[in-house]
């Protein structure tokens, strides 16, 4: 008899993005900014930002419902659910219970993780421990966001940078070959030393207030395509793959020009990355997830193929999951 392995094994996707979407020229109206300016320094052309009523726990919510039709599956099978999110609608309780009361998962674990646009990531290798170890057997993992509630609307280096939105992915644990689907590496990664490089000024410890977001870019970039470079080929190698093996990367849609020179750094054909950037801006911890469902539901992404997440946000945090389909 074959060996097999207990893994995490992704069996639905889902997603979800505010009606309403704002376009460069429109954001232009109103920022000291223009399409050009925008396009060339980050390959954005639109972002969705979040109306009165709507949340971080409804676009969650939203999201976790798609997944769940995608994989046929209802709230109450669901044992486990890890938010990522860095505007929670509330400081407690955590808004992954707010999305298991709206679906009925009920009396399961349910917790957020704040690792910013690691938070995806950071939330994949939780889950995949938990499921793992037998904590639950179907697991939703949550990328949810709505930046816009904490960006400075005066300053344009950072506000045309960033949308609202979520994704959602359900796990299952399942006994697979060892060449069978599943997660099969995650390495995440921390460094508080970078702390001012991209950080919100305010919360409720410090100031008492929510606080804007403050980024100094240019150094951001340097350190994003270093770190993501490195734990791309890292979390391969742990999973014994090279880059050639790679069906897809669908990457952090912070910047155009750090998918790019990542992408370079490590010799991957540029057709093999994932690219939403363009039509949702940096949603933050939602952007893998997002990009992710995009690409299940267009075709690209089939059963069996070998997926790299990765993703590097304020922390710094970053961070990769080797998986497959």
């Amino acid at each position: 008899m074959s060996k097999t392995i207990r893994r995490s094994v992704l069996i639905g996707t889902g997603s979800a993005l505010p009606p309403r979407a704002v376009s460069n020229a429109q954001l232009a109206e109103t920022v000291d900014t223009s399409d050009e300016w925008i396009v060339e320094r980050t390959g954005i052309r639109n972002r969705h930002i979040a109306a009165a009523g709507e949340t971080t726990a409804t676009l969650a919510t939203q999201a976790a419902r798609a997944a769940l039709a995608a994989a046929g599956l209802e709230g109450k099978d669901i044992g486990l659910i890890v938010l990522a999110t860095a505007t929670p609608d509330q400081t407690f309780p955590a808004s992954a219970t707010i999305v298991q009361d709206a679906i009925g998962a009920n009396g399961g674990i349910a917790f957020d993780v704040a690792a910013v646009c690691s938070g995806f990531l950071y939330a994949m290798g939780v889950a995949d421990s938990m499921l793992r170890t037998g904590m639950a057997e179907r697991a939703l993992v949550i990328g949810s966001e709505t930046f816009s509630r904490i960006l400075d609307w005066e300053d344009r280096t950072t506000c045309v940078l960033f949308g609202d939105g979520a994704g959602a992915v359900v796990l299952e644990a399942r006994e697979v070959a060892e060449d069978g689907p599943g997660v099969l590496a995650t390495k995440l990664h921390a460094d508080g030393a970078h702390n001012q490089l991209l950080f919100v000024d305010g919360g409720p410890s410090t100031t008492g207030t929510v606080g804007k977001l403050r980024m100094k870019g240019q150094e951001v970039f340097r350190h994003a395509v270093t770190n993501l470079a490195s734990v791309l080929a890292s979390t391969l190698k742990e999973a014994g793959y090279t880059p050639a093996d790679v069906d897809w990367v669908v990457p952090h849609q912070a910047n155009r020009r750090i998918l790019d020179a990542t992408a370079r750094k490590l010799g991957l054909a540029p057709e093999k990355v994932i690219v939403t950037v363009d039509s949702h801006a940096n949603t933050s911890a939602a952007s893998v997830p997002l990009a992710l469902d995009v690409a299940v539901r267009d075709g690209r992404i089939v059963p069996g193929q070998l997926i790299v997440l990765e993703a590097m946000g304020g922390g710094f945090t970053w961070g990769a999951t080797v998986l497959r389909t």
